[in-house]
């Protein structure tokens, strides 16, 4: 039966799960070969077990590389234990930790495992050199340790090991020394009757004839362990038929981080641009999914209040959309199908997610087509005749506190949302700032351009307040500073405000034809402050169908 790394636990009654470290002592007695893959950080770590890798080898190499010193016991034992502490939290694999030669004499490496045990490392593999050590690769006939002395570690890490199932490999270094076939197989027995978990035999030739010539010797006294990083040219069959029980590929990852970060960075610095690089790289989002960030947006909804726990929403969603043709015979544009689900689910999904329950759906053309769950309809059944105003002052009761008011045709990312409740103001409009590249001229296309009391400045510390002077949908490019993209947010004197001036519009016979900038213009005239949120993009409108188009490229 062929054991895996990460194969389920056979406990007895009543125990739990089995810990990382008795998976990997599962791996390394399974007649199975199996294979540790390099990593030296948090992502590293989570990258090898995102590869289908069952463990990690932890390569004192690669995080001295990766910390930007030498493989020299530079980095000291309690800065490795730190990255470990990363590269334990961030995965569910075991990993085995090259612990080089355990740090000092025996009681640095009682302490070294008690360490790793509450840190949840699965092993550690010590190799018998002198301290401070020096990696295998550079130099010949490098010094090592009296075989009784290193026994001694051998002893004193098993017996301050508080997981039974800890491993401890003990790495012979007497191939890579000169010290010949016959001193490898003293010290791998004396290594084993110390306690060793496993012997890793270590060669630096091109070839693996040494490696297949102790195996041969040895007889499968305890499992075998490799590191094919000189004589990586032998089929990994051959390790199979040796009864290797644990191939380690050393130092791969960091070696391949080194030349594409080289890669990357002379590249931009030759071309003084990112174009030749985006394409060839990992996204942004790679990195953040990574890092564990949709697990932490999840952990946030379910543990801290939202900004919009206390908010209500009103959507404006009574029109046919026309421009749409024959894909509103049938119902409102704000139903149609954006891969799979209804604009407005997914515009009411967007709006729960940042917290906002009370949601108010101002519905007018094809109203019964609106069937939505969890969400109170306002109807207006002179859509037909009527703005916006005029279904806003319908869901009047609901500006009673603080509320959003949102277009029901629109789509936007949630930090637009989440940014917008949290402003300050008591009224505020998201505003656009990259208007001309969206900007498109059709029959019956309108777009509500603002000005605004100063343009959108990129400073990334820019939190200087903007206020909106005039919205309106024929203002000449030169006044333009943005275009509003049917969001706002009230506070609950904003509502009273917004509430105030609609009563004012009814009376003066202007509320039936009244658009939203209508209604921030006469709050602007009327001497209240009428705050503008800039963004870049990320958000879109759907009037037609090349805009139906790009709603399901945009998702």
């Amino acid at each position: 039966m062929t054991l895996s790394l990460r194969e389920p636990a056979r406990p007895e009654s009543g125990q739990g799960p089995r810990s990382k470290a008795a998976a990997l002592k599962s791996a390394l007695l399974s007649p199975e070969l199996a294979f540790l893959m390099e990593a030296h950080n948090g992502l590293s770590a989570r990258i090898v077990e995102e590869s289908g890798f069952k463990g990690i080898w932890a390569s004192g190499l690669s995080m001295s590389a990766a910390l930007g010193v030498r493989d020299n016991n530079e980095a000291s034992w309690t800065q490795v234990l730190e990255v470990l502490e990363f590269m334990a939290d961030a995965t569910t694999i075991p990993i085995l930790v090259d612990g080089d030669t355990g740090y000092g004499n025996f009681n640095n490496v009682r302490r070294l495992v008690k360490k790793l045990c509450q840190r949840g490392i699965a092993g550690v593999c010590i190799e018998d050199k002198l301290f401070p050590k020096t990696n295998s690769f550079i130099g010949d006939g490098q010094p090592l340790a009296d075989i009784d002395e290193f026994c001694g570690k051998i002893k004193a890490g098993k017996d301050s090991q508080s997981d039974p199932d800890f491993c401890l490999v003990a790495r012979v270094e007497a191939l890579i020394s000169g010290w010949g076939l016959d001193e490898a197989l003293r010290r791998a027995d004396a290594y084993h009757r110390a306690g060793a978990d496993g012997i890793l035999i270590h060669s630096k030739r091109s070839t693996a004839d040494e490696i297949f010539a102790f195996c041969k010797e040895w007889g499968n006294r305890c499992p075998v362990v490799i590191v094919p990083t000189m004589y990586h040219a032998t089929p990994t069959e051959r390790y199979r038929a040796a009864g290797i029980s644990c191939v380690i590929w050393a130092n791969h990852n960091v070696r391949a981080a080194i030349t594409a970060m080289r890669e990357v960075s002379r590249k931009i610095a030759a071309s003084e641009t990112l174009v030749g690089v985006e394409g060839g790289i990992a996204s942004v989002k790679d990195v953040f999914e990574l890092s564990g960030n949709p697990e932490l947006a999840e952990a946030e909804r379910r543990y801290l209040p939202q900004p919009g726990s206390d908010t209500a929403a009103v959507v404006l969603a009574a029109s046919r959309g026309a421009a749409l043709g024959e894909l509103t015979a049938d119902r409102p544009k704000c139903m149609i199908d954006v891969r799979g689900q209804p604009l407005l689910r997914r515009q009411i999904s967007t709006l729960k997610d940042s917290g906002i329950r009370q949601v108010s759906v101002v519905v007018g053309y094809r109203k019964e087509a609106v069937d939505l769950p969890s969400i109170e309809l306002v109807p207006n059944d002179a859509y037909a005749s009527t703005g916006e105003c005029a279904s806003l002052a319908l869901a009047e009761k609901r500006l009673v506190g603080p509320c959003l008011i949102t277009y029901g045709d629109i789509l936007f990312r949630r930090y637009i949302l989440d940014r917008l409740l949290e402003a300050d103001g008591d009224i505020v409009v998201v505003a656009d700032a990259l208007w001309r590249e969206r900007r498109r001229i059709g029959p019956g296309m309108v777009h509500d351009h603002i000005t605004c009391s100063r343009p959108f400045s990129a400073g990334y510390l820019d939190e200087d307040t903007v206020d909106l002077v005039r919205a309106a949908s024929d203002l000449p490019d030169a006044a333009i500073h943005g275009e509003w993209v049917g969001l706002a947010k009230l506070s609950a004197e904003g509502a009273a405000l917004a509430r105030h001036e609609l009563a004012a519009m009814r009376a003066d016979g202007t509320l039936g034809a009244a658009n939203m900038p209508d209604l921030f213009n006469r709050l602007v005239a009327g001497g209240h402050r009428v705050r503008v949120q800039y963004i870049t993009g990320h958000w879109l409108d759907v009037d037609d169908a090349f805009d139906l188009a790009k709603a399901r490229n945009f998702l």
